[in-house]
Formats: structure tokens, sequence, C-alpha cells
């Protein structure tokens, strides 16, 4: 995607020292998928993506996955945990076990509080069927305006987190030149059997369950607009046949944090990717 004149121009001059970055904010995201509802057809499996209200001051309009800023109470070392433990999502995370237990507690809680869907059970081997109740709703709620922490909501209901249903996928920084910038690691995640995504989040205008790599097709099309690293992901999961395909890719990934820069495009400047995106991206624009 070629980058406007003006950005090109302010990317030069924090390269040149005239403008200083903004200290990034941790978070996490979480690529939700399901079966494709047409297992014969190509965009591998379908991801929730949901479209911020374009009142919103990061990302406003853009099609994303669930995920947000990771809060204090994130931190808690008190809360329910049940799969591996901190120091081994450090280790995949690439990151202190403290910071660890931070995003991998940012995951769950964002999932629920934007998507209903929450990966959590009353044991390290069960999952929660079913999140449609009021009383679930008022708990939701309660979560995404920080009048409950998550810990709380899961002591009071008997949870535990269940890590062991989350994988590691990507990490990506805002450029430098971004007035409000993320170090956003990407997790993936499967719908679990029986839940229900819903409408939920205030941050959403519409949400939507599409096949991957479709999704990545109507962007290129322009009828779906999303940031670079929503995009790429996107294009990437849809390579893959099966959510179980791509949790066993995620099974022996390291996250590594990739901030993009500015590099020449044709005629004009683009962002950088990494490299291991670059051959799947050319086989788009033959």
């Amino acid at each position: 995607m070629p980058l406007p004149d003006h950005l090109v121009e302010v990317a030069r001059e924090y390269a040149d020292g005239r403008q200083q970055p903004v200290e990034p904010r941790n978070a996490a995201t979480v690529v939700l998928m399901r079966p494709a509802t047409d297992p014969g057809a190509e965009g591998g499996p379908d991801v929730y993506f949901m479209r911020r209200q374009v009142s919103m001051d990061f990302a406003a309009g853009m099609a994303v996955f669930p995920g947000g800023g990771v809060d204090p109470r994130d931190f808690d070392t008190e809360v329910a945990w049940a799969g591996p433990g901190p120091a081994a999502w450090a280790e995949r995370l690439g990151t202190d076990a403290e910071t660890a237990r931070a995003l991998v507690c940012t995951a769950v809680r964002e999932t629920f509080e934007e998507s209903g869907v929450l990966l959590a059970g009353p044991s390290a081997e069960a999952v929660v069927a079913d999140t449609t109740g009021d009383d679930w709703e008022a708990d939701r709620v309660a979560l995404e305006s920080r009048e409950l922490s998550m810990t709380d909501f899961l002591l009071r209901r008997g949870l535990v987190l269940r890590t062991d249903l989350l994988g590691v996928w990507d990490a990506w920084l805002t450029p430098v030149f971004e007035p409000k910038r993320y170090r956003t690691w990407f997790f993936v995640a499967v719908l679990p059997e029986g839940q229900l995504t819903r409408d939920v989040s205030s941050e959403s205008s519409s949400v939507v369950w599409l096949p991957a790599g479709v999704a990545a097709d109507e962007a290129d099309a322009g009828e779906l607009a999303m940031m670079p690293p929503t995009y790429l992901t996107a294009m990437e999961v849809g390579t893959f046949a099966t959510p179980d395909d791509v949790l066993a890719e995620a099974a022996g990934r390291r996250a590594e944090m990739f901030t993009p820069s500015v590099e020449p495009l044709d005629d004009g400047f683009t962002l950088s990717m990494p490299d291991r995106f670059r051959p799947l991206v050319a086989a788009r624009r033959r």
C-alpha cells in the first residue's frame, strides 16, 4: 500500500530526530477462528472481525481482531490459571514472566469483552459452554468498564483461565511516526464448542465472520479497511486449511517484535513487512 506524501515527510522528521516517538503501550489481540462454513472453499478458517467505530482515535473504521491494551490489574499474580505458566509464555512471547502473565490475561479478557467468548472453564479440562445469559452480559459490561477485575470475575464464578487454548502468532510495534503506538502481541484461538460470538463491544460498529483469505481479498479490493498487521495476518492464516492447522503452526512459534519502517515502492514509498510475508504478498499481486 503506497504511503501518502504527508506521512512520508512525517516519517523523515522522526528519522532525522526532529520529532521523538511516543512511548508505546503493551497490548494483545486474538485471531478468533472457527472451521470454515464451506469446507470446500478456499480462504482458510473463518475469522472474527470487528469494524471499529469511526469515532475511535486509533484504527477508526478499520476491521480488527478482538483486543486492547493491558490493564494494570492484568498483572495480578492471584489470577486463576490453567495451562502453560507465565515463565513458559515469557519464552514464547519474548518478554519477562510478569509481562507475559499480563498479556495472556489481556488476551482472554479483551476477547470476552469484545466478542462474548470466554477462554476459561471450571477446570483445566473444561470450558464454559454458554456465555449468552443476562448474568454473563452484566459481568462482561463490568469488565469492560473496569468495575470488575479479571481475577475477581474468575474467582466469583469458580473459573480458571485456559491458557492452553491460546497460541502465539506474531508481534507488531506501531511505526515511530504514529501519534498513538502499541506494542501488540498476536494470539490465535478457536471458538470453544457451544459458545457464540455476540456483537457487544462498544468500540465496534459491526462484526462479521469471514474466511481469513476472503477478508484479505476484500481488503485488496478496497471493500474492507485493515491496518497492515491485520491484513498480513489474515492473508497468512488464510493459507491454512483449518483452525487446528493454525494452532499446530502456532505451537512452534516464538514472537519477535517487528516495527514497520518506510521503504521504497515503485515511484513512492510503503511500509516494510517481515520477510516471510513478501512471497505471499507478491503472489497476490500477480
